[in-house]
């Protein structure tokens, strides 16, 4: 199987933390230096930075409220990152981004299969946001939003939007572009004062306080699961 399928199956980090170890030359089969798409075979020594690839451990699902200013990295040079924010005592990586300024629920687990089906775009995984902003917000802003925004050279694939209150909407996307919601609203004239998901897929944040974590359910694994087919 490929290099990234193969690192991703063991648990030890995601197809697109590979590749990264791939660039830094941190990876190796048989003494060679891995490329991108390298192909393993049976009996071939795989090392990361020269020491053999740890055992895959119990499966970890983790649902954590991020607070602003946590970098969404497993990068350990990265100040503020989400793994040592986290300080599980095994090794897990986030399921995805979220903004450094933004807050709320983001997933970490050490199970690389589960990762790649949700990084998955074609999925269209329903995510929720609740957004304030610097103005009130109108029927018209809100249609607009629903109907897609053109940015990043792209008009975004349509979604739902609700008011909450004056200064206040709910916002449900399929697609995670760089920083969507805020450039959508900038693009109709609007400033995100504060950005917060609450949802992933059949994941609610609930009354999950800011900078703590819980473990996934039993039940909420299982339907998360069958969502991914």
């Amino acid at each position: 199987m490929r290099i990234q399928k193969y690192i991703s199956l063991t648990g030890y980090c995601s197809r697109r933390m590979t590749d990264k170890l791939i660039k830094e030359k941190r990876l190796t089969i048989n003494g060679a230096a891995a490329v991108h798409n390298s192909e393993i075979y049976e009996g071939d020594e795989v090392l990361i930075d020269g020491c053999p690839i740890p055992e895959k451990g119990m499966p970890v699902y983790l649902a954590l409220n991020k607070p602003p200013g946590i970098t969404c990295t497993a990068q350990p040079d990265v100040l503020g990152n989400i793994i040592d924010f986290v300080s599980y005592p095994e090794r897990v990586f986030p399921v995805g981004r979220l903004d450094k300024t933004s807050e709320g629920l983001i997933l970490l687990t050490n199970d690389g299969d589960i990762v790649n089906k949700m990084m998955r775009s074609e999925h269209n995984h329903s995510k929720e946001y609740i957004v304030t902003v610097d103005k009130p917000v109108t029927e018209n802003f809100l249609s607009r939003m629903a109907a897609g925004v053109e940015i990043l050279g792209t008009v975004t694939k349509p979604c739902e939007t609700s008011l909450i209150s004056e200064y206040v909407f709910r916002i449900v996307l399929t697609q995670g572009l760089n920083r969507q919601i805020r450039r959508m609203s900038k693009e109709l004239g609007y400033r995100v004062v504060r950005l917060r998901r609450v949802r992933i897929m059949n994941i609610k944040l609930g009354e999950l306080q800011s900078g703590q974590y819980r473990h996934l359910k039993s039940d909420e694994l299982e339907k998360l699961k069958e969502l991914l087919g």
